[in-house]
């Protein structure tokens, strides 16, 4: 029975800031790196084939320190753009706080909790699971099919797209859902690939 477990970065320079980050790559925080070990600690127990994370550095980061920590850091790793964070467009690198000045706090909400609705030259988390869902049916999916156990570190939303997915979750549903950075989630399948147990560690 093949074991997927995925976890969001650890705290990042601009989460710590503030300020939406998206597409850019920005390094973690001092607890953002033992935030990352942690999780890596809540691993040992597992032993993982495969790990996948996008391009952005503080996942690859986070997967880097938490395999380490649970002795597991020779598996091969992908990194794909497909599991990058949502696309904030022009909002990207401002603070969240001057934002809703700038907007509207409405008009900001909006943005960050609607499913369909992207902010100006960004990506909605509709947009944000087009990429995640396809990418994870073609390339993880079949490898979970044939037994391996997978570790994913991803982003808020990439993860939400995923978890919406796996655990058909509706918009609504989904948008309610949080993501604590660095607290990994572990998912357990029958051999048909449904999901028989879904829990944070």
């Amino acid at each position: 029975m093949a074991q997927l477990v995925i976890f969001r970065h650890g705290q990042s320079v601009w989460n710590l800031e503030n300020k939406f980050t998206g597409w850019v790559d920005v390094e973690l925080t001092e607890k953002g790196i033992e935030e990352a070990k942690n999780a890596g600690l809540k691993l040992k127990k597992f032993k993982f084939d495969l790990g996948y994370t996008s391009n952005l550095k503080r996942a690859q980061n986070t997967l880097k320190l938490a395999l380490e920590q649970c002795g597991q850091q020779t598996i091969p790793i992908t990194n794909n753009q497909a599991l990058n964070e949502r696309m904030y467009g022009d909002l990207q690198g401002l603070n969240k706080a001057d934002t809703a000045a700038k907007f509207g706090e409405e008009q900001v909400k909006i943005w960050r909790r609607s499913y369909d609705i992207a902010p100006p030259n960004g990506e909605s988390l509709k947009d944000t699971a087009a990429r995640v869902i396809p990418y994870f049916e073609s390339e993880i999916l079949p490898k979970l099919k044939a037994g391996k156990n997978i570790v994913i570190a991803a982003h808020g939303n990439s993860l939400r797209a995923l978890i919406m997915y796996l655990e058909k979750m509706t918009p609504a549903q989904i948008l309610a859902f949080e993501i604590g950075t660095g607290v990994p989630r572990l998912y357990e399948f029958d051999s048909n690939l449904n999901v028989l147990k879904a829990e944070n560690l």
